[in-house]
């Protein structure tokens, strides 16, 4: 077997020019196109809430629960104000969708009707309060602050 160094040296050459190339243009993996976790660090967390027994709760001191705790201790990492909406599961997925929420909470599971409409996270049954594996949606594409929110849940309940 005979090998074209040649041929070798100018794949190598062209994947270390194809990297040099994206990292000058700034591209990141994950990507958050819509900006989320630079909006969201140091800034305010729009968070959409739907009420689930065990998980979260309504009041009219705000949103209590499992669920919500783990969100401000999110929000604390990423030094974020939390600004708080009460909907049904329906409104917040469109509320995701027209850049009005920055992610929803409640009793999602990893059968969630809305992962054509919204980014699912992975599920996490070590959530106190749940019956099984809940997830939380971000906005479709927002995978840089799906990642961050995703590795602070690891941390926080296992995967």
């Amino acid at each position: 077997m005979r090998i074209d160094i040649s041929r070798v040296t100018a794949a190598a050459v062209s994947l270390v020019l194809l990297g040099l190339f994206t990292s000058g243009c700034g591209l990141r993996i994950p990507a958050d196109p819509g900006g989320t976790l630079s909006e969201v660090s140091g800034g305010v967390l729009r968070v959409g809430v739907s009420p689930e027994p065990g998980l979260v709760t309504v009041t009219d001191r705000g949103p209590s629960g499992p669920l919500v705790e783990l969100v401000e201790g999110f929000a604390e990492r990423a030094q974020a104000e939390i600004e708080w909406s009460v909907h049904s599961e329906e409104r917040l997925v469109g509320m995701l969708e027209s850049d009005a929420i920055d992610l929803a909470i409640g009793g999602f599971t990893e059968h969630t009707p809305w992962a054509d409409r919204a980014g699912v996270s992975r599920g996490y049954p070590g959530i106190t309060g749940a019956d099984g594996p809940v997830v939380v949606l971000v906005q479709l594409g927002e995978n840089e602050f799906l990642t961050e929110l995703e590795t602070f849940l690891d941390e926080e309940v296992g995967s």
